[in-house]
């Protein structure tokens, strides 16, 4: 490799292999409770847990470290219904003419439609943009690299950490989302890439039961 300033690698815990494999199992396990949720309370999450969450984001894999990405909290009411209004207004159009047969089947288990009352429910809406054009600093104009991959890393970061916190989230993608850039005041270089829905679940909250099913293994990994 080219000469570089390091850091020692001393922070990385030194497991047994026993460890190990009862560690990843519990994280499957903790995991495997985590539900995409359509019916949240209104109850109220500190900021902090937002803030911590999107720290722990903030530390994914990401091209050149540029850190290529921006996440837009909404907790306001005003902004909250703006962003209401124009999401389901592009989800309107998108269940009755855009979708096509085949999409619209496919979620049918899912139950959804235009109505998207959770976004004015749940507590915090958290808007996640790539940044194209950035860099390290503030002001930075530099070219960005593998934004699309490095945001979806730091997005599953985010849910990971929001689960862990005890919070639901839902992902929610109305299309277009050009909207989302006036209402939370970002610059038109960057990309919305998805609504992150967050808070405490209602008391009667349910899920699909289509939602559980989960391929096996053997399904989605080989080894060569």
């Amino acid at each position: 490799m080219k000469p570089h300033e390091t850091l020692p690698y001393t922070e990385l815990p030194d497991y047994s292999d026993a460890d190990r494999i009862e560690r990843s199992r519990a994280f499957y396990e903790a995991m495997k409770t985590r539900r995409t949720c359509r019916y949240f309370a209104d109850d109220p999450v500190p900021r902090a847990v937002i803030e911590n969450a999107i720290l722990a984001a903030g530390t994914a894999p990401n091209g050149a470290n540029h850190q290529p990405w921006h996440f837009a909290v909404i907790a306001t009411p005003e902004k909250k219904k703006a962003l209401r209004a124009a999401a389901e207004e592009e989800e309107r159009a998108f269940y009755e003419s855009k979708a096509g047969a085949e999409w619209l089947e496919a979620l049918a288990p899912l139950g959804t439609d235009a109505d998207k009352p959770f976004l004015e429910t749940a507590p915090y809406l958290i808007v996640i943009f790539g940044q194209r054009k950035g860099g390290m600093n503030p002001g930075d104009t530099k070219q960005n690299y593998y934004v699309s991959e490095s945001v979806g890393i730091a997005t599953g970061m985010l849910i990971t950490a929001l689960h862990d916190a005890g919070l639901a989230t839902l992902t929610h993608t109305p299309n277009p989302m050009k909207f989302l850039n006036e209402v939370c005041d970002r610059p038109a270089n960057e990309k919305p890439v998805m609504i992150l829905v967050v808070g405490k679940p209602a008391a009667n909250a349910t899920v699909p039961a289509h939602a559980t099913i989960k391929k096996p293994l053997d399904q989605i990994a080989s080894w060569l």
